[in-house]
């Protein structure tokens, strides 16, 4: 689809197609925007092989945990998103899908850890074995401009 300047595509994205537990059923997907930059938003998904076939990615808007204190399939971890980094050969990444949403009852003993522990994860491992990539964390409403 072209909307004015910019090119809209669907992509692939790995994640269960059902809402529970009583929710619809739709099949997950990404999107990939290109103009004078391409960007590619990962929705919920987990890595696949497939993301090698995206790049290059300008900025990549990936996933790098869930909502709760552990991940179920289709979603991406920091070590994941690395990969997914790495595949698509990204410029930049901003990680998204992490920090602002917890089950009540996680909090009922204060912030819990998997809250700000995803973040630092990505950061050390992005450092160790991405350094090329650039990575910018955005806290909720924040934004940013890539030169």
């Amino acid at each position: 689809m072209t909307i004015g300047a910019l090119r809209l595509r669907g992509t692939l994205a790995v994640h269960d197609p059902r809402r529970l537990p009583f929710g619809a059923r739709a099949e997950p997907l990404g999107f990939v925007i290109e103009g004078t930059r391409s960007v590619y938003f990962a929705g919920d998904t987990d890595v696949f092989e497939e993301m090698r076939d995206l790049a290059p990615i300008d900025v990549a808007l990936l996933p790098i945990w869930g909502w709760g204190p552990s991940l179920g399939p289709g979603h991406m971890g920091p070590r994941e998103a690395v990969e997914a980094a790495r595949l698509l050969r990204a410029s930049l990444v901003i990680p998204i899908h992490w920090g602002t949403y917890f089950p009540v009852q996680a909090a009922r003993r204060g912030r819990p850890t998997f809250i700000d522990r995803p973040a630092e994860e990505f950061r050390d491992l992005m450092q160790a074995q991405a350094p090329d990539i650039e990575v910018r964390f955005l806290r909720p409403g924040e934004e940013t401009t890539v030169d």
